[in-house]
């Protein structure tokens, strides 16, 4: 199963192979109400939703961003989508530009690579210790489930990217170390956004799921070093189109 090529396009618009599912907490982006719910959403809910457009590509490098705009889509004040956007600028995904506003970030070639050299770091740390430990019925079932899910009929981009990134977390979920894969989820926006703006060019999906299913042998045979190699032998497949992809969108970058 690959995906269809998609340009990107020149303008600040979502792309139509990673557009962002509607979500049922959160009204919808062209909404605009006159006044506000009686239950409006938290500076974490609006720091979510707009960190999953950013990441997603839904949101495009240089978008301005409009405290009042976002105010009305999420039908609350002010307040609320101004600390969100604090917190967005505190992970590098949006710019304040003094008299001018707040933009969505660029894309960084250092902050993709800081943010690839953590994940791989950290899984690497992961996986080995799940060889050593083993790994509980439960979880083996749930990563050959994954697995099973990632190839299926109709899996879209995001879909895809969430299993990706599920199979990944219960290894550390697995041994009492999911807080490890926070630290990770907090790290690699950066590299996300390359993840969706690379997916029409990216490696096919069977050769991802064959790197997955080498991940899990590896620690399923208690073999540390095995897991190792599966682990970078992954992560090494983004550093193939990440060089290519400054001279393709300029424009993002």
């Amino acid at each position: 199963m690959v995906w269809s090529s998609t340009a990107i396009p020149t303008t600040l618009t979502a792309l139509p192979f990673c557009a962002p599912r509607p979500d049922p907490d959160m009204p919808p982006v062209t909404a605009a109400r006159p006044g506000l719910p009686s239950h409006p959403p938290t500076t974490r809910a609006i720091y979510a939703a707009l960190r999953r457009d950013i990441v997603m590509l839904a949101l495009m490098p240089g978008a301005k961003l409009s405290e009042n705009e976002l105010s009305l889509r999420f039908g609350t004040s002010r307040g609320p989508v101004r600390e969100a956007l604090i917190r967005l600028g505190e992970d590098g995904l949006i710019e304040v530009l003094p008299q001018r506003g707040s933009f969505v970030g660029r894309l960084s070639l250092p902050a993709i690579e800081r943010a690839r050299f953590v994940r791989e770091a950290l899984e690497i740390a992961v996986v080995r210790r799940a060889a050593e430990k083993g790994l509980p019925a439960e979880a083996r079932i749930r990563a050959e489930a994954s697995l099973s899910a990632q190839g299926g009929e109709g899996v879209d981009a995001e879909s895809f990217i969430a299993l990706d990134d599920g199979f990944h977390a219960g290894f550390a979920e697995a041994i009492g170390l999911g807080e490890v894969w926070a630290v990770i989820e907090r790290e690699k926006a950066q590299f996300d956004r390359i993840r969706f703006l690379s997916l029409p060019a990216a490696t096919p999906i069977d050769v991802i799921i064959a790197q997955h299913r080498s991940i899990l042998r590896a620690v399923l045979d208690r073999d540390p070093a095995a897991g190792e190699v599966a682990v970078r032998d992954h992560m090494a497949e983004v550093l193939k189109i990440v060089d290519d992809l400054p001279g393709r969108y300029p424009h993002l970058f």
